[in-house]
């Protein structure tokens, strides 16, 4: 089996577990899974390291105008997240990259860029729960959804509600794609899922 590749975009002032929530999952799933089936990636949009909330640093695989194709698309969101809504050449990309992936996927705020590139035109999604108006706004054919982890619509895309959400979609789609055992292994290394 030749693993699937996962891009995840990298940019400033992106929310740490946005960004290494789903890294974590595919990851895993690809170390543990049979016949390792992802292989990840991070992709930025400059130069050097990219920093996160709290000062999390990324230095990313691939620049945007070198990345290779990917299989799937995640887009972590936060404070950053808002600087790429006016982003012609990010929006673009994820534009372009989303008419080719097998699954698009956002986590958190991550949807605002969906939204602001037109891929949840007509489409239900959810995102952060202070930024539901904001979606609504932004991309006012977009059914908002409140109240779930994360939302598919179309066979393709997934948007996850905020920060620990994003684990639980990516968790979803290794499921979808792979095996329940190769789930199951990924859930029982991470621990996830504990309640205190």
């Amino acid at each position: 089996m030749t693993p699937r590749t996962v891009a995840i975009l990298a940019f400033d002032d992106m929310e740490v577990l946005d960004f290494a929530g789903p890294y974590e999952v595919f990851n895993v799933a690809g170390e543990l899974g049979d016949g390792r089936p992802f292989d990840v990636f991070s992709v930025g949009l400059k130069p050097g390291p990219t920093v996160g909330r709290g000062g999390f640093t990324v230095l990313p695989t691939y620049l945007l105008d070198d990345a290779p194709p990917s299989d799937l698309l995640v887009v972590p969101g936060g404070a950053g997240a808002r600087a790429l809504l006016d982003d012609d050449r990010v929006l673009s990309w994820v534009r372009d990259r989303a008419g080719e992936v097998e699954m698009l996927i956002s986590v958190c705020t991550g949807a605002l860029v969906l939204g602001a590139a037109g891929l949840l035109e007509d489409r239900p999604a959810t995102t952060h729960h202070d930024s539901f108006d904001e979606l609504a706004a932004l991309s006012p054919t977009t059914t908002v959804v409140r109240g779930q982890r994360f939302v598919r619509s179309a066979e393709r895309v997934l948007t996850s509600a905020g920060v620990s959400a994003g684990v639980d979609c990516s968790l979803h789609v290794v499921r979808l794609l792979t095996d329940q055992r190769t789930h199951d292994v990924a859930v029982a290394e991470m621990e996830w899922g504990w309640r205190s």
